[in-house]
């Protein structure tokens, strides 16, 4: 298990909820994806459908309330989305087995990306650019960042990554890494809220070959630092195509700078969290880390 309060749910659990209240798919083979989410387990029903079961436990009524605001988020996305993304279909009740709502999905074809697999295609770092400039485009209605999570101040996060410094010694270089983020914390804003996907890491990327096909887990779009889907520059490429990245989306020295300091803080986060229960994850921030080393010492 991945977290302390991880609440159990497995494929028979499933059927048995689906069955009951979405019988039209009672008939559909259901199967786990191998690579669980850590914040959502997801299961794919049939070939359109794919359902959401949040892996935290937390009060039944603010878990409605929170994925019926991703619905909303989610559709909003997809009108502003360069590649395909899923759509909202239906909210889950809680049952014996399960004791949270659950959301229903369309599914989205494609393969999940990785930290390395495609680090050295520029193809896939123009498409990257292309989608931030697209959500970027979209109007905040006049919001600001909401405070949840990453997107608005950095030292806001300083009590979480003396957590991960503690919690990384023996694991990296923690006295180099305290250093690094005494001065990424200390970098101003760059620039208005803009919209945002929030979270783009490999695994809410889908691709084919080396274009970006789909992006999964938009239920967080909204207004944040404009250089907070920077963070996808770091988790995926390497210093040339991170360069194109860079160069499509004309960010300043100032934003691409405060990109770099919102994926360390993810990063360190990832590195001894899921060094035992998700290890892809842990390797992303090892890797992750490192690619921000390699800029800041040029």
């Amino acid at each position: 298990m991945m977290h302390s309060d991880q609440i159990h749910i497995d494929a028979d659990i499933v059927r048995a909820m689906v069955f009951d209240q979405f019988p039209e798919h009672r008939h559909e083979k259901i199967e786990q994806l191998g690579a669980i989410g850590t914040v959502n387990a997801i299961f794919r029903i049939g070939s359109s459908v794919a359902a959401r079961f949040p892996l935290r436990a937390m009060a039944p009524v603010e878990c409605a309330n929170m994925l019926r605001n991703e619905a909303a988020a989610m559709t909003e996305f997809a009108a502003h989305s360069s590649v395909a993304c899923p759509r909202p279909l239906g909210l889950g009740q809680p049952g014996p087995l399960y004791p949270l709502p659950w959301a229903m999905q369309s599914w989205i074809e494609g393969d999940v990306a990785t930290h390395d697999g495609l680090a050295a295609s520029a193809t896939f770092a123009r498409d990257i650019a292309r989608l931030i400039a697209s959500l970027r485009a979209a109007t905040t209605h006049g919001c600001r960042f909401d405070g949840q999570g990453r997107g608005g101040s950095l030292p806001d996060h300083d009590e979480w990554m003396s957590i991960c410094f503690n919690n990384s010694e023996g694991l990296l270089d923690v006295s180099r890494l305290r250093r690094i983020w005494a001065r990424l914390r200390e970098l101003p804003p760059s620039g208005p809220d803009v919209m945002g996907h929030r979270d783009l890491i490999p695994a809410n990327l889908l691709v084919r070959g080396d274009r970006l096909v789909g992006v999964l887990d938009c239920g967080s779009f909204g207004p944040a630092d404009p250089a907070l889907d920077l963070v996808a520059a770091w988790h995926l490429f390497d210093r040339s195509r991170r360069e194109t990245v860079r160069a499509h989306l004309g960010s300043s020295q100032l934003e691409w700078q405060r990109g770099a300091a919102w994926a360390f803080q993810q990063a360190m986060g990832l590195v001894w969290y899921y060094r035992s229960t998700n290890p892809a994850m842990s390797a992303l921030g090892r890797s992750t880390l490192s690619r921000i080393i390699d800029d800041l010492e040029i």
